[in-house]
């Protein structure tokens, strides 16, 4: 039988949203960045969309986070999901002129 959903836990779960989540929502935003192109300042439409997709992007991991059954099952997922993310920019930043 599956342990259920508790508040338990809690700071260990809230505290890996509040961190990894803030580099996951980086992430994305940089990652729109590259795979959209967009090379023109910050304000333009292009530059504002990617630097205010941080603000849902991070609240919807905080949010979530919470579903995890264990604050370390959500650190290790969202470190990996980190690694991920990241490493993707990486390559793909690599391969522009």
């Amino acid at each position: 039988m599956k342990p259920q959903l508790t508040a338990k836990n809690w700071f260990g779960k809230a505290s890996a949203g509040l961190i990894l989540g803030f580099l996951i929502a980086l992430g994305v935003s940089g990652l729109f960045r590259t795979l959209g192109g967009v090379q023109e300042a910050f304000f333009s439409t292009k530059g504002q969309f990617s630097m205010w997709l941080m603000s849902p992007v991070w609240a919807l991991v905080v949010s979530l986070v919470f579903l995890f059954r264990t604050s370390l099952r959500a650190w290790g997922w969202l470190a990996l999901a980190n690694i991920v993310l990241w490493g993707l920019i990486a390559v793909l930043g690599g391969l522009r002129p």
